[in-house]
């Protein structure tokens, strides 16, 4: 057996599949409460001046399940990764899920800031609720990953 071939054998499908179906569910709820709870109120009372800002709708939510996917696939493959690298715990998690964050999250936000399209009171909102929301999609990956190592 080659040096790929072992190294493939030892990745762990079954714990990886279970850590992406459990994130799936818990970014999908972490997503839509921060979204209907939060975020789409104060958009709209930040920006009346477009008109509907912060719809929902079917085009809408299905857009936000691609990017709920996106966000789902790179924080399990990213945390994987790390943990590989530096080890499986809570420590390690909550460093790959805060970098993950501010890969993703902060860049986003900061960009919607500079473009007059959120608030710093949004962000003040958005941004740690993401961070909470990646940290523990990040401890997901660690304990499904560290089970089946």
């Amino acid at each position: 057996m080659n040096t790929r071939q072992t190294e493939m054998s030892r990745f762990p499908k079954r714990g990886f599949l279970k850590a992406i179906l459990a994130n799936l569910i818990w970014i999908n709820v972490s997503e839509v409460f921060r979204y209907f709870i939060f975020v789409m109120d104060m958009m709209r009372e930040a920006l009346p001046q477009l008109d509907n800002v912060a719809p929902m709708n079917v085009g809408i939510f299905m857009v936000w399940g691609l990017w709920d996917t996106i966000i789902v696939l790179g924080i399990t493959g990213f945390s994987w990764l790390f943990f590989e690298r530096f080890g499986y715990g809570v420590f390690t998690a909550i460093v790959a899920g805060t970098l993950f964050w501010m890969c993703v999250f902060v860049v986003l936000w900061l960009g919607l800031l500079n473009m007059n399209l959120a608030t710093l009171d949004i962000l003040a909102i958005a941004l740690p609720l993401a961070l909470i929301e990646q940290i523990v999609a990040a401890i997901i990956v660690s304990h499904f990953l560290k089970v089946s190592t």
